[in-house]
């Protein structure tokens, strides 16, 4: 198991940008894939963004391909969400999350062994 902290949240207005942040302590020398989601209220979480463990491979939702990107440090055990071009539909909780389905980033919210508990961005109009 591997426990996953977030932080780099705020509040921003449209146009702005943030980059998230996700330390990872306990088993980290498991080659983990790590995802990001997120959660708006009354909405289902959503996959927004994963990276391989080799760094190589990444994978995006398209409400955010061109204006996000996922980039991870495994010397540093951490894994980054670099956010753009904020629009107010970007406003959620944003989860950073870790799988062991293999070496490819996947989109599948069940194929994540451990979560993080959030970090909130707000994008205002």
């Amino acid at each position: 198991q591997v426990q996953l902290v977030e932080s780099g949240g705020g509040l921003v207005q449209a146009g702005d940008s943030l980059r998230l942040s996700c330390a990872a302590s306990g088993r980290t020398n498991v080659r983990y894939t790590m995802g990001w989601f997120r959660q708006a209220p009354g909405k289902e979480r959503e996959f927004v963004a994963a990276v391989s463990w080799s760094t190589t491979t990444t994978a995006y939702a398209d409400s955010v391909k061109g204006r996000f990107t996922i980039s991870r440090d495994n010397a540093r055990n951490t894994v980054y969400l670099q956010m753009n071009s904020l629009k107010p539909e970007d406003t959620a909780v944003y989860f950073c999350a870790a799988s062991k389905a293999g070496p490819y980033p996947v989109s599948n919210r069940g194929l994540y062994d451990d979560w993080g508990r959030g970090t909130q961005v707000t994008v205002s109009s």
